[in-house]
């Protein structure tokens, strides 16, 4: 028999959970304490191909690392401080510096070989084709004993 641990309030506890997840984000802080800023992205299904677009404002080219797999987007990268000689101190900064990282799943396969990028006014732009066998294709069933040719669409 197994041992089944007893939680008369498990509202509470998942409560909680989203209370402390609000307060790190607020704070920007996961619970090893590095920074938790990610970019902001949209993932847009056209035909032949998906367009993943990340936001990534105040980043330069030489700052980011792309790799692709063929289920998944890794955007990697790292704000750089830019310490100037002025000797101007800050009264309020909330710009976030340091390395970040994030991995997009992809809902459908993509040929990885063919996956283009532009970076431009701080908006990065994948174009990734789709395989083949992921494109919506439409199949006939026969009910009867007549065979229908396959739509390919």
């Amino acid at each position: 028999m197994p041992i089944i641990q007893f939680n008369p309030f498990p509202e509470i506890y998942t409560l909680r959970r989203q209370m402390d997840r609000m307060f790190d984000d607020l704070v920007g802080f996961n619970a090893l304490g590095q920074d938790t800023w990610k970019p902001a992205i949209e993932l847009i299904d056209n035909d032949s191909h998906l367009t993943l677009r990340a936001c990534l404002p105040g980043l330069e080219a030489k700052d980011l690392d792309i790799s692709v797999t063929r289920d998944a987007v890794t955007l990697a990268g790292e704000h750089r401080y830019e310490k100037k000689t002025e000797d101007k101190g800050y009264y309020h900064s909330e710009f976030s510096y340091g390395k970040f990282q994030r991995t997009v799943g992809l809902p459908v396969p993509i040929r990885k070989e063919e996956v283009t990028a532009e970076f431009k006014d701080g908006i990065l732009t994948l174009t990734l084709p789709k395989l083949e066998e992921a494109k919506d294709k439409v199949i006939r069933i026969s009910l009867g004993g007549e065979e229908k040719p396959a739509i390919e669409g």
